[in-house]
């Protein structure tokens, strides 16, 4: 047995920690399934991480997205039912997610023309795409003064979603938890991308990252509930990572 399979099988196994159970949030699978779910989701992230394949190579318009499709398809869904005014999202880096969200919402439409996009990254790519909903933001997401200048633009602004995908630390995406939950409407989310990794279940060498990060949040917040719903393809690079803003 491979060391990926060995890993999986424990992983699956261990259904009283965290990762164990978020393989069990919407069927109840036998211990075969959870281990080819498991096993999988290694196998398509490191051909990835170490190979530069899969997710690496997935492009929206010949632009690099390093998405999980089944991820996107679930951001179409809720870009549809939400048909937010304003998208902001953290971690530009080729700028293909921040198109592809442009795109779907020009197909969604809306009052006033639609929704629009402010990506922030303080170091994306040289060349991005254009396009009229998208505004790209050359910044640390947890400076002060770009907190402060996109506060400003969520001002009449429903529904607001918020995609937290720039650097991966649990200290990093804590403090934009905290810095950008107030500005999540309520019924819509904020997103918490790659808590996968640190071993839930790739990538256990990371280090404490965007899971622990969301586990300490919903310790301090009552405000969000996570939505396993959006879990519903068995495979996600997000898993525990789409919460949903109650209503008061």
């Amino acid at each position: 047995m491979s060391l990926i399979s060995l890993y999986a099988l424990n992983y699956a196994s261990n259904l009283s920690s965290i990762q164990g159970r978020l393989i069990l949030r919407i069927v109840n699978l036998n211990l075969r399934d959870q281990l080819a779910i498991v096993s999988f989701h290694e196998l398509y992230y490191n051909i990835g991480l170490r190979h530069q394949g899969t997710f690496v190579q997935t492009r929206w318009m010949g632009v690099q997205t390093e998405k999980l499709p089944l991820d996107l398809w679930i951001y179409q869904e809720l870009l549809f039912e939400l048909k937010p005014q304003l998208v902001i999202e953290t971690g530009t880096r080729h700028g293909g997610s921040a198109l592809f969200i442009a795109h779907m919402l020009d197909i969604i439409g809306g009052e006033n023309g639609g929704g629009k996009i402010v990506s922030i990254d303080i170091a994306p790519d040289e060349v991005l795409p254009q396009h009229p909903r998208i505004s790209f933001l050359r910044s640390s997401s947890t400076a002060p003064d770009m907190v402060k200048s996109v506060t400003s633009m969520t001002a009449g602004k429903s529904p607001v979603l918020v995609i937290l995908d720039s650097d991966h630390t649990a200290a990093h995406v804590l403090a934009e938890m905290r810095a950008y939950h107030s500005l999540v409407t309520p019924g819509s989310y904020m997103i918490v991308e790659d808590t996968n990794v640190n071993g839930h279940p790739v990538f256990p060498e990371f280090g404490p990252g965007p899971l622990e990060a969301v586990q300490s949040f919903m310790k301090e917040n009552q405000e969000f509930e996570i939505d396993h719903s959006r879990e519903k393809f068995l495979v996600t690079f997000n898993p525990h990572g789409y919460l949903r803003k109650k209503h008061k």
